[in-house]
């Protein structure tokens, strides 16, 4: 019997599968969207995996796809150099956007920023040279109709400064409830089975070229981040590669999880937790619990 077969009437939209992911969320003060699939087999564990969420910047990847994909087609060169002006910067605590100072460096290494550190000025300057239609057109050709990235990273700070009225990170829940970017209809969204559909087509070399997609790898796996995904995955010999996205109220990571032993699994979370203090250690710690419960029930059925 192959592992997809097992697998089926024991995902996690049975009654246990979901009272446990329910518990997990609920004592985290979130509520909670995730979808885990064996890149090899397609075995899959769905937890609300169809509801439409907001990406936040998680909406990087599909950005970091479709630039390498114009690379392979020779209408843009990963080495080339640009100067991003000090006065252009788009808001973010990391990489260029928190620089001084003029930046004059490769688009690829741009593209290392915006994934490794969710540099948005780096997002941004790959935004104008890839072009967000360019990114819906390829997402579309994937068949991943309910993902669409609706602006880019300064578009989205100022819609929140118009929304509240200031330019900090609003924690008033009265003010949280009226941001446009916490409402997938009118935002960058996917669902969490979509993401992981693109997520397996990179690890399968679909999504470009195999070299450009051992590049799209590499770069995930050198993000910085340990207290999402990776959290759940403490073992030396496992490599968790993933992006976060964070907004008012949203913690999110999707990436892909890796044994040594071949095993390989997209894993997408997205909450939304109840409170609205930016600091919430239980909300990005379920994330990695989550994600691990999902692949342990997956690696049990192997």
């Amino acid at each position: 019997m192959t592992r997809p077969e097992r697998l089926a009437g024991r995902s996690a939209g049975d009654t246990a599968g979901e009272e446990e992911f329910d518990g997990l969320f609920r004592a985290a003060g979130v509520t909670g969207f995730l979808h885990a699939v064996d890149v090899d087999t397609g075995a899959e564990v769905a937890y609300g995996a169809d509801e439409s969420v907001v990406t936040a910047s998680v909406f990087k990847v599909a950005l970091l796809v479709e630039f390498f994909r114009q690379a392979d087609r020779g209408l843009l060169d990963p080495a080339e150099r640009v100067t991003i002006m000090a006065d252009r910067h788009t808001p973010g605590p990391t990489g260029v956007a928190a620089m001084a100072d003029d930046v004059t460096m490769s688009l690829r290494d741009l593209a290392y920023l915006m994934i490794a550190v969710s540099d948005n000025t780096a997002a941004d300057t790959l935004v104008g040279r890839v072009g967000l239609e360019a990114v819906n057109t390829m997402l579309a050709s994937f068949g991943l109709t309910g993902t669409r990235v609706e602006h880019d990273c300064a578009e989205l700070f100022t819609s929140i400064v118009q929304d509240t009225g200031q330019q900090e990170m609003p924690t008033d829940p009265a003010v949280v409830s009226r941001l446009r970017v916490l409402d997938p209809a009118r935002t960058n969204r996917s669902t969490p089975r979509e993401t992981t559909r693109l997520l397996a087509a990179i690890w399968r070399d679909e999504a470009a070229s195999p070299e450009s997609c051992a590049w799209i790898r590499r770069l995930m796996g050198l993000q910085v981040w340990p207290h999402r995904l990776a959290a759940g995955f403490p073992y030396d010999d496992v490599a968790v590669s993933g992006k976060t996205g964070t907004l008012p109220t949203v913690r999110n990571e999707a990436g892909v999880v890796e044994y040594p032993d071949g095993g390989r699994y997209a894993v997408a979370v997205f909450t939304r937790s109840y409170g609205t203090a930016q600091n919430q250690p239980r909300a990005d710690a379920v994330i990695g619990t989550s994600a691990r419960v999902a692949v342990e029930r997956l690696r049990a059925l192997s």
